[in-house]
């Protein structure tokens, strides 16, 4: 709700239940009901809550014990001048009915209010339990409430508040909750809320309980949180992910669980940045089974290590192997298969063209070829804002990549959608951590070009986004998703520098890298199309006949030139590195 709104709501409050409370105590006490008192009430408070308590907007549901007191009084005097003046006399009775009346609906009002805007939107996939039902244990509600955990039930030991209930929870005994998740069953989370709690009621606490929950929490003693020395540790500095990350206002994690829950989702290059994030987030979104395929054995390990309650099936092999790829797609039957594995590093892609085709062009034949072959229900293809006008191999092979998900003939119905966006935080090869470890190493940062720019966004928050465009698409499109304003490399690492405190550390320029762009698109033109989400358009269909695509791509995996190749199949490739290739590359 915007602040004018807000503001002119205040008044309306403070109007309509003054003219309320006074009609009713009036009414009540036999009172002839005097319009003038009425209008002088209502001025004085609107007054006094703009004056002396600066009230522009609705706060009456978190003042304190003494700005409620001083509230209180300021409510009554009103009412005490407007009885003197207009009825010559001051009826004790008949100003208190009348204060407490307005008090107690206006904090009712507020309330309802606090509590209609700030219920939790997320959809509840967790349980957890909170032991202790003291202020620390609240505040934890509280700050849960706004999270993918529901409450189930607080635990106290004191019979007091046993069988009681704070904001809906219930408040149960141990025992009575062993007997309520029941032998065998486990919670996801337990916290521990008693900071005054010795360490051996703590222990006492876990080796009771740990048998019915996945994972076991606690918050630190008091004596810790206080310590000068371990306070700081408590506490998170602004990053630079803080100053650049981009929460998209028009999320919708309904849709994306309806999209998500119950399928068999395959994700190949499961074990990277991207394709890692897609797993955690579809395993949150309540997926029936997943299917991670990595041809790294550490990334596939790591990741599977994280998931390892959900099960998922781990296939260790390479997309560019059509026959093992056929396989697994015949063995595990994916309702929705997530495409992110593909060689994205710049340079190294340079370097080793014949690998980068391979890999990212034959391997996205092949998982769609596959996917078509085996009824799946949605392919999901993650592209880059380097495939628009690219000036490199890797934005080239994922362009060709684009063009056959979209000209591909789906005999079986698959919809097959691309998802195009810029670069994201603290993802593997990304800038920052190159950033950061230069700073950390004394400097110099080393920035390749000064108008150099790109977009960023938070890993989970692309990836959701990707899971929402997903689930939209009908077959053919290629989603772009808004990055918001691209950021110049020269003032992020300007920024982390401010950040790091570390002001000695200088800047040097090395030279835009092979096939670097200054600054990347989203678009080849202007002919996206809106949908129904704002972050989300859809960029214009680019025709390619699919037969001569195919003989195409057979051509660039013969030959020897393969930079003319691409630039045959990718018109607006224009490499800013063109050097005659090594054998092999």
């Amino acid at each position: 709700m915007p602040f004018l709104n807000k503001k002119i709501l205040n008044f309306l409050v403070i109007i309509f239940l003054s003219f309320v409370t006074f009609w009713w105590t009036s009414f009540i006490f036999h009172v002839d009901f005097n319009w003038n008192v009425v209008l002088v009430i209502i001025a004085l408070r609107v007054l006094t809550s703009v004056i002396v308590f600066k009230d522009y907007s609705l706060s009456w549901s978190k003042v304190t014990q003494k700005t409620f007191l001083m509230k209180t009084i300021i409510v009554t005097i009103p009412m005490i001048i407007s009885i003197a003046i207009f009825y010559k006399e001051v009826r004790i009775a008949f100003i208190l009915s009348e204060a407490s009346f307005y008090l107690v609906a206006m904090s009712f009002f507020m309330y309802a209010y606090y509590f209609y805007f700030n219920r939790s939107t997320f959809p509840k996939t967790k349980s957890l339990v909170i032991y202790g039902s003291g202020k620390a244990g609240n505040k934890l509600e509280e700050e849960f409430r706004n999270s993918d955990y529901k409450i189930k039930y607080y635990v106290d030991d004191s019979p007091i508040w046993q069988g009681r209930s704070i904001d809906g929870v219930r408040v149960v005994s141990k025992p009575n909750l062993k007997e309520r998740i029941g032998e065998g069953n486990k919670y996801d989370l337990l916290v521990i809320a008693m900071p005054s709690a010795p360490q051996q009621r703590v222990q006492e606490i876990y080796e009771k309980l740990s048998p019915y929950f996945k994972q076991i929490k606690v918050l630190p003693s008091l004596e810790q949180i206080l310590d000068s020395k371990n306070f700081s540790s408590q506490l998170k500095d602004i990053s630079v992910e803080d100053l650049l990350a981009r929460h998209p206002k028009d999320l919708d994690k309904k849709q994306i669980e309806k999209f998500i829950k119950n399928k068999k989702v395959l994700i190949t290059g499961a074990g990277g940045s991207i394709g890692s994030e897609i797993a955690r987030q579809c395993a949150q979104f309540k997926a029936g089974e997943l299917i991670l395929l990595d041809h790294s054995e550490f990334n596939l390990y790591q990741i599977a290590e994280e998931l390892d309650i959900y099960k998922p099936h781990l296939v260790m092999q390479s997309v560019v192997n059509k026959e093992l790829l056929d396989k697994t797609f015949a063995k595990y039957k994916p309702d929705i298969v997530i495409h992110a594995a593909a060689y994205k590093h710049v340079p190294l892609v340079e370097e080793n063209i014949t690998e980068a085709v391979l890999n990212n062009v034959i391997g996205t034949k092949n998982t769609i070829d596959c996917a078509i072959k085996h009824g799946v229900e949605k392919f999901v293809l993650i592209s880059t804002d380097k495939a628009v006008r690219p000036t490199n191999v890797m934005g080239t092979t994922k362009r060709i990549c684009e063009l056959y998900a979209q000209n591909i003939n789906t005999e079986k119905n698959t919809e097959i959608v691309s998802v195009r966006f810029g670069n994201v935080l603290g993802s593997s090869g990304s800038v920052i951590p190159k950033f950061k470890s230069q700073i950390e190493a004394g400097g110099p940062i080393t920035v390749t070009h000064p108008d150099i720019t790109r977009y960023f966004m938070l890993i989970p928050e692309a990836c959701e986004l990707v899971l929402q465009a997903a689930s939209i698409g009908k077959g053919g499109e290629i989603f772009i998703l808004d990055m918001g304003e691209p950021i110049k490399i020269v003032d992020l690492a300007k920024k982390m520098i401010e950040l790091s405190g570390q002001s000695h550390v200088q800047i040097e320029f090395s030279g835009l890298r092979p096939g670097e762009k200054l600054y990347e698109e989203l678009l080849i033109n202007d002919s996206d199309m809106k949908t129904e989400y704002e972050s989300i358009t859809v960029a214009g269909k680019t025709e390619y006949e699919i037969a001569k695509l195919n003989q195409d791509i057979y051509e660039l995996v013969s030959t020897n030139e393969k930079l003319e190749k691409l630039k045959e199949m990718v018109p607006e490739f224009n490499h800013n590195n063109i050097k005659e290739e090594k054998s092999g590359k």
